[in-house]
């Protein structure tokens, strides 16, 4: 499920359909994303995907903020480290599980 944002119901349901759910940097809005920040540890290790949105969904959370506010690949790591925190998992776990799911649903294992 590209960019999920919804209700834990709605996550019930996507992992009940066997879908992968891409979390984006919409978690890190201190705004819109407590809900979703939430449910992250409902999320198995295995079907969790991180992905930019790019150019869209910056993380807010970003210090310095980029000044183009265009949201890149290679912001990830700030992801990664910040869904690590919230999940209780090591950041370099997370970024190698989350490595393996992508490559796992684009078959280029």
């Amino acid at each position: 499920m590209h960019c999920f944002t919804g209700t834990r119901d709605e996550l019930e349901a996507c992992l009940a359909l066997g879908l992968s759910i891409g979390i984006t940097g919409w978690v890190c809005d201190e705004r819109r994303g407590l809900e979703l920040r939430e449910m992250l540890p409902l999320i198995p290790a295995e079907r969790l995907l991180l992905e930019t949105d790019a150019p869209y969904l910056l993380p807010r959370d970003m210090r310095p903020r980029p000044t183009s506010r265009r949201n890149e690949p290679c912001f990830l790591p700030h992801l990664v480290q910040q869904v690590a925190s919230w999940r209780g998992e090591e950041v370099e776990a997370l970024a190698a599980r989350v490595d393996i799911n992508a490559r796992t649903l684009f078959r280029l294992v």
